[in-house]
């Protein structure tokens, strides 16, 4: 399943800020926040982001100096490619595209053991049916094959 890149634009002109994570905490607390503000307007936990099947949701946590979207000031919502939002006077534009997020410390493959003696068994059976004069039928499901002689 394809994921979206999500960024955050600033409006100052300063670095891009990429939402990696489904569920991203911003706010000024370091070591509680995922997206660390130093904005003295912005409440030690500001607000969440929420990444899920293609679109973005804002929840403000009670923010002092609340969050706004577009210029108007919500609890959650939905957020749109262009959109404004402030995270009490700091100011961003939501940037979303196709694409795979960069690989960050909590992303990892999973590795899955290798069971040779069950390759060999099915490539035997492989074998064995196509040496032979029978006719295979896959039914339409592909819970069922029946080998007929």
């Amino acid at each position: 399943m394809g994921s979206i890149t999500a960024k955050l634009i600033p409006l100052d002109g300063s670095a891009p800020i990429s939402i990696v994570r489904d569920v991203t905490v911003v706010g000024r607390k370091s070591g509680l926040c995922d997206v660390i503000l130093n904005h003295p307007s912005v409440s030690k936990l500001h607000c969440i982001i929420a990444k899920t099947d293609g679109l973005l949701f804002v929840r403000d946590l009670g923010s002092t100096n609340g969050t706004k979207v577009n210029g108007q000031r919500v609890t959650r919502g939905a957020l749109l490619p262009g959109d404004e939002i402030a995270f009490a006077s700091a100011k961003y534009r939501i940037q979303l595209g196709p694409g795979e997020a960069p690989v960050t410390s909590y992303d990892h493959t999973e590795a899955i053991p290798a069971y040779p003696q069950l390759i060999d068994e099915q490539e035997e059976l492989i074998g064995s049916v196509s040496d032979s004069a029978s006719d295979i039928r896959i039914k339409p499901d592909d819970s069922h094959v029946e080998i007929f002689d």
